[in-house]
């Protein structure tokens, strides 16, 4: 649920929030969906806290994704008969998608992953709350349980570079610490559950 800023040219996006982006790295960090039109809606001030997520148009359902891609990654899910799951017992690996840069931390066909990948799964409020293995930090299942916003995400730090460096230090992330599940069989993945993402 990222889009990378390619360039700093902003003037088309009607976004009502100023990103800082003076830096090189702020071309690739994660912001929003849309052109500001009104088919996708724009950004609304402190819309993460003013409105459900029900009521979040386009642009600011995207908005809220941080672009950690952590939900790309490979994990062991056990559901009870129920279908329900135990957020506890979620196991991430490092072993990620094969459309994921592992260097960047951003799926390189996100716009068309589903023709690429079509069991990509493409979160959605009604889907969400069947998704609780999502990881902690997650602005999505932090706001559908009550939760604010992690203090590093763009939405409240405004600057991309400043949001990158944050989520750097509380160790969120793939960028740089992933593996290609490209070639990889089963019992090797099976050796790669990390604790660095926490459902």
């Amino acid at each position: 649920m990222t889009i990378n800023l390619l360039n700093d040219d902003t003037s088309s996006l009607n976004t009502g929030i100023d990103i800082d982006l003076n830096a090189e790295r702020a071309s690739n960090l994660p912001f929003l969906s849309g052109n500001g039109s009104a088919e996708t809606g724009t950004l609304r001030p402190q819309f993460w806290s003013r409105f459900k997520l029900l009521e979040l148009n386009h642009s600011e359902w995207e908005a809220l994704c941080d672009g950690c891609g952590s939900c790309c990654l490979i994990k062991y899910i056990d559901e009870d008969e129920d279908g329900n799951v135990d957020e506890s017992l979620v196991e991430y690996t490092d072993v990620t998608c094969q459309l994921m840069d592992c260097a960047t931390g951003y799926c390189g066909h996100y716009a068309t992953r589903q023709e690429h990948v079509p069991d990509c799964i493409q979160l959605t409020i009604k889907n969400l709350p069947d998704m609780m293995w999502l990881p902690s930090h997650c602005a999505y299942k932090r706001l559908y349980k009550g939760q604010s916003l992690p203090s590093w995400h763009l939405l409240l730090t405004q600057d991309a570079v400043a949001t990158q460096q944050q989520m750097h230090a509380a160790n969120v992330g793939v960028a740089g610490r992933c593996i290609s599940e490209t070639g990889m069989d089963d019992e090797e993945m099976e050796t790669r559950v990390v604790n660095w993402v926490q459902p």
